[in-house]
C-alpha cells in the first residue's frame, strides 16, 4: 500500500514519521444514484486516530453532498462523482483543522471536549492546547458524536526499548566475565603484568627463536602466542583467558624468552614512558603568581569567549563547502573541548535565526546527529542547547521543548539522557531557569509514555 506524509508541509521530508495511505476511490452507479466510495477510509482515518466517520461527513459538508459512513461494513459513501485529487484537498484541510497541532505541526493530538461544548486539539507531543473553529458545520457532527476515549496509546519506541534490554543483558553477561578474570588475576597478579610489558617484545622473542633448535623452536611459538592472548584479554573483556596465569608458570615462561638485552629493553621503556609524564603535566595550565604571592587568572572573560567565536566561526567556514560525513573528522580537529565543539556547533548552525528554531534545528538535524556519535556527546548537545536557550533570545527558550521533540522524533537524543539532563538541571543552581519550566509538559509526555507502554 502505498504511503504519504500526513500533512501538505511535510511532503517532502523523506523521514517524517508520520504516514497515511493515499486515498483510493471508486465511481458507483450512474445517473442520479452515482456515487464516490473512498475505498481505504478506514485506513486513513486509522493513521490519523480520528473516526472514519469525521472524515466522511466532513466530505459532505464541504462538498454540499449528503455523505454517509457503514459502521459495519467500513464502507464510506459521498454522493455525487468527485475526483481523487479533490477529495484529497479537502482531506488535507481537514488535517490542518482537526488533526495537527497549531503549535509544533504534530498530528499526535487527541480531541477534547470541553464543559461548554468547545473542541479542543491537545498535543501530547509540546503539551499546546489548540482550540479549533466552531464555525464549520463538522463541529456539529462532533459534539453529538464524541470520540472515544483511549485505552491505551501503541508504544511507538518499542524497538528501541526491546534494543535497551538486550544491552542491560549484555551489560550483565560482561559483569559476569569480568567476575571470573578477577578471580584469575588473583591467582596470577604477576602474568597481567609480564604479558603487557613483552607486548613490545615479539621481534625480539621471534629472532630468538629462529637461532634455537628445532625442539626449542615449537614450544616458544606457543608461548608467543599464549602472551598475545593474554594481551588481548587485557584489551577485549569478551574474551576468557585459558592460559595458565599461575605466578611459577609465568616466571618460567619469561625466564626461557627474556635474555639480558630484553630485559635491558623493558628497562629503557619504563624509563621513556617515566620522561613522558612530566612533559604532559606541562601541558596542563597552572595559575600564574603575582608577586605579592596571590594566584593570577591565566586568561580573563574577553579571552574565553573569542575563543568561542573563532570556534563558531571556523565551524561556520567549514560548514560551507561541507559535506555532513565529514564533520565528525573536524568536529574532532579543533583544538578545544569535545563541550564547547558542540555549543560552537549548534550557535554556528542557530545563528542569525530569530523565530522558528525547532523548524531551523529539523533541517540541521543530520549535522547533530554526525556530531553525537561519541559516548557522552548526547549530554554535552543537551547542555549547549541549555546553553544557547539561557543567553539567547527569550523565542529561544519558548520554543526548548520543540528543539527536543524535533531531535527526539530524529533518533538524535534518546529519552534516557534527556530526562538524566533534566532531571540535573532541576535539581541544579540555576534551577529557576525557564527552560525547565518550558521542558515540563514535553518531560511529562515522555514519562506518560513510558508509563503506559510498561502497563500494557
Amino acid at each position: 500500500m502505498a504511503l504519504q506524509n500526513i500533512g501538505a508541509g511535510n511532503s517532502d521530508d523523506a523521514f517524517y514519521r508520520y504516514k497515511m495511505p493515499r486515498m483510493i476511490t471508486k465511481i458507483e452507479g450512474r445517473g442520479n444514484g452515482i456515487k464516490t466510495n473512498v475505498v481505504n477510509m478506514v485506513d486513513i482515518a486509522k493513521a490519523l486516530a480520528r473516526p472514519a466517520s469525521y472524515t466522511t461527513k466532513y466530505f459532505g459538508c464541504e462538498l454540499g453532498a449528503q455523505s454517509k459512513f457503514d459502521e459495519k461494513n467500513g464502507v464510506s459513501l459521498v454522493n455525487g462523482s468527485h475526483d481523487t485529487s479533490k477529495l484529497a484537498g479537502l482531506l488535507e484541510n481537514f488535517i490542518k483543522k482537526y488533526v495537527q497541532c497549531y503549535g509544533c505541526g504534530n498530528p499526535e493530538t487527541e480531541i477534547i471536549i470541553t464543559k461548554t461544548q468547545m473542541i479542543q486539539l491537545k498535543c501530547a507531543a509540546c503539551g499546546f492546547v489548540s482550540d479549533v473553529d466552531m464555525r464549520d458545520k463538522i463541529t456539529t457532527f462532533i459534539l453529538k458524536n464524541p470520540p472515544e476515549q483511549k485505552k491505551g496509546s501503541k508504544d511507538k519506541k518499542a524497538m528501541r526499548r526491546a534494543e535497551k534490554e538486550r544491552m542491560k543483558e549484555g551489560e550483565a553477561a560482561d559483569e559476569e566475565l569480568k567476575k571470573i578474570k578477577k578471580d584469575v588475576k588473583k591467582k596470577g597478579p604477576a602474568a597481567t603484568a609480564i604479558a603487557a610489558t613483552t607486548k613490545d617484545l615479539a621481534p625480539t622473542i621471534h629472532k630468538k627463536k629462529a637461532s634455537d633448535d628445532e625442539d626449542r623452536s615449537s614450544p616458544s611459538g606457543s608461548q608467543a602466542d599464549e602472551i598475545e592472548e593474554a594481551d588481548d584479554e587485557d584489551e577485549d573483556d569478551d574474551i576468557q583467558w585459558q592460559t595458565d596465569t599461575s605466578a611459577e608458570a609465568a616466571r618460567l615462561r619469561i625466564q626461557e624468552q627474556l635474555s639480558a638485552a630484553t630485559a635491558e629493553m623493558v628497562m629503557l621503556s619504563t624509563a621513556e614512558a617515566e620522561k613522558e609524564k612530566p612533559k604532559a603535566n606541562k601541558n596542563v595550565d597552572e595559575p600564574k603568581v603575582s608577586e605579592n604571592g596571590t594566584a593570577e587568572k591565566s586568561e580573563p572573560n574577553g579571552v574565553e569567549n573569542g575563543t568561542q567565536s573563532t570556534l563558531v566561526e571556523q565551524i561556520k567556514d567549514h560548514l560551507k563547502g561541507s559535506s555532513v560525513s565529514k564533520i565528525p573528522a573536524f568536529l574532532a580537529s579543533l583544538d578545544a573541548t569535545p563541550g564547547e565543539v558542540l555549543t560552537a556547533l549548534f550557535e554556528a548552525l542557530l545563528e542569525g535565526v530569530e523565530k522558528g528554531f525547532a523548524k531551523e534545528v529539523t533541517k540541521k538535524k543530520n549535522y547533530l546527529a554526525a556530531a553525537t556519535q561519541e559516548e557522552g556527546s548526547q549530554i554535552l548537545l543537551l547542555r549547549a542547547i541549555e546553553m544557547f536557550c539561557g543567553k539567547s533570545n527569550p523565542e529561544a527558550v519558548k520554543e526548548v521543548a520543540l528543539i527536543l521533540k524535533s531531535l527526539y522524533d530524529a533518533d538524535v537524543l534518546e529519552e534516557e539522557f534527556i530526562t538524566q539532563w533534566y532531571e540535573e538541571g532541576v535539581a541544579g543552581a540555576n534551577k529557576s531557569s525557564l527552560v525547565w519550566k518550558n521542558m515540563k509538559p514535553f518531560m511529562e509526555w515522555l514519562q506518560s509514555a513510558e508509563s503506559e507502554s510498561e502497563s500494557e
